[in-house]
């Protein structure tokens, strides 16, 4: 009989304390965006960017890749400017404006936008990066420089070729 009611009482206890041991609540890591991803993300404004990168081949140029969301379900909204962020020494080719419907999302990997940046980069790199959009609006992002392969691969023209081993790297393998 003892141990049942020890039972029974350890069972109420930890019944009644699983609530305050758990991570229920607000401002908990379960209560936040968590994108797994390479890109970076602003979702400051009425456009999202979601996943920026800028592609790379060589050093010194690329392609930025995002995906656009238009959180406007009434006005359309078009990204017209790429520009060089703070401290950054990057400059983007000009572009036409790419239109995101409200409500939409635009990918500028598929069909590709061709949006060309050069400077002082290379995979591996961050460059902060300022998007304007037609509403007057800014995004502000610190973007990863990513080469040229895997799931990026051809989004920066054509691969770089991989190096072939020298014949006296051959003989000795």
């Amino acid at each position: 009989m003892q141990l049942r009611r020890s039972f029974a009482l350890t069972a109420a206890a930890l019944a009644l304390t699983a609530p305050a041991l758990t991570s229920c609540g607000f401002d908990y890591a379960t209560d936040r965006y968590y994108t797994p991803a390479n890109g970076a993300n602003n979702r400051d404004g009425d456009v999202d960017v979601l996943g920026a990168v800028i592609v790379s081949t060589e050093p010194g140029s690329g392609t930025f890749i995002a995906s656009l969301s238009n959180n406007s379900t009434t006005e359309a909204a078009s990204l017209t400017e790429l520009q060089a962020g703070d401290g950054s020494d990057v400059t983007a080719a000009d572009f036409e404006p790419v239109e995101i419907a409200p409500g939409a999302l635009v990918n500028l990997a598929d069909p590709p936008a061709d949006l060309k940046v050069t400077g002082d980069l290379e995979a591996g790199d961050f460059v902060a990066l300022t998007l304007t959009f037609d509403n007057g609006e800014t995004a502000d992002v610190e973007v990863p420089v990513v080469p040229n392969s895997g799931n990026f691969e051809g989004l920066d023209g054509e691969p770089a070729p991989a190096d072939e081993p020298s014949e006296s790297e051959s003989a000795t393998q």
